[in-house]
């Protein structure tokens, strides 16, 4: 029996080890206008796929970083795609 709850107990380690992971981002990178429009264009694209899109004022700068961890592997994203559509959300953003 103990053997079977330490089977059982390190598949599911392993499981959730292998899920997606997210992207590192700290701060705004790209700050050039053609930069923020590939962010425009991947958050349209990306996110609208699967819910209606946020208005980027939904959020704070620190609100888009929890809400884009939790989302850019969800979408696919990969680490300047993510970085991207942050520096876009939060240069449209008023907060």
């Amino acid at each position: 029996m103990k053997k079977l709850i330490l089977s059982m107990a390190g598949f599911s380690a392993l499981l959730v080890s292998c899920g997606p992971k997210s992207t590192a981002v700290t701060g705004p990178k790209y700050t050039s206008s053609e930069q923020l429009a590939q962010g425009k264009t991947i958050f349209e694209n990306s996110c609208n796929r699967c819910h209606a899109l946020p208005n980027p004022e939904k959020h704070d700068d620190e609100g888009w970083l929890k809400t884009l961890s939790r989302m850019a592997p969800k979408a696919k994203l990969n680490e300047e795609q993510h970085q991207m559509v942050y520096d876009y959300l939060i240069s449209v953003n008023k907060k």
